[in-house]
């Protein structure tokens, strides 16, 4: 039990630690358009996400899948420079069907996926069975993941609801924001491939 409640922490660690900070800006910029009121919308969103993390996520454990790791690192804040459009493009918030935002979360979820694979692997070392740790680890990003969701739909309540910040331009100025830093974050990373 120790050993899961250790990887169920790390999970929640590994991704809202503000200095790997391009999990917590995908995420943000994922449920963005969203409101409260759109959390069933969100959730969809999000499990697509963590579909696609999960599956590669385990694939990179067992070795099935091996990128290297300097395009993976260089490939995370593409998918956040593709999602800031993609926030930058909505013109109405009518989001009754579902739509390629999902497609997408499940793609960029498969890249992201092999990026904690990394981390993951580095902690495990040879333990033969990695099932309970793997696991673990995956419900412990699930959460952190959740609270990170929270918040960010929290604070767009705050702006949106409280403050009366157009939904607009509070979509664009965030947005704008998380495209900035994922740009200049991946031609960093470009410059090590």
């Amino acid at each position: 039990m120790n050993d899961f409640l250790f990887y169920f922490r790390e999970g929640i660690y590994h991704i809202t630690d503000i200095r790997g900070y391009d999990h917590i800006l995908f995420v943000a910029a994922l449920c963005l358009p969203y409101l409260i009121k759109d959390w069933r919308k969100v959730l969809v969103l999000v499990t697509a996400f963590t579909i696609g993390h999960s599956a590669t996520l385990a694939l990179s454990i067992y070795n099935k899948i091996l990128v290297s790791s300097s395009w993976i690192e260089f490939l995370i804040p593409v998918t956040i420079v593709i999602t800031a459009v993609e926030n930058i493009t909505v013109k109405r918030f009518d989001f009754k069907k579902i739509n390629i935002r999902y497609a997408s979360a499940l793609v960029f979820g498969l890249i992201h996926g092999m990026g904690f694979s990394n981390y993951l692997r580095s902690m495990m070392g040879k333990d033969e069975s990695i099932f309970a740790q793997l696991l673990a680890f995956n419900i412990g990003l699930e959460i952190g993941q959740l609270l990170i969701v929270l918040v960010v739909m929290l604070v767009a309540f705050i702006f949106v609801n409280i403050l009366k910040a157009p939904r607009r331009e509070w979509l664009l100025f965030i947005s704008g924001g998380i495209f900035a830093i994922a740009v200049l974050m991946a031609v960093e990373r470009a410059l090590v491939l």
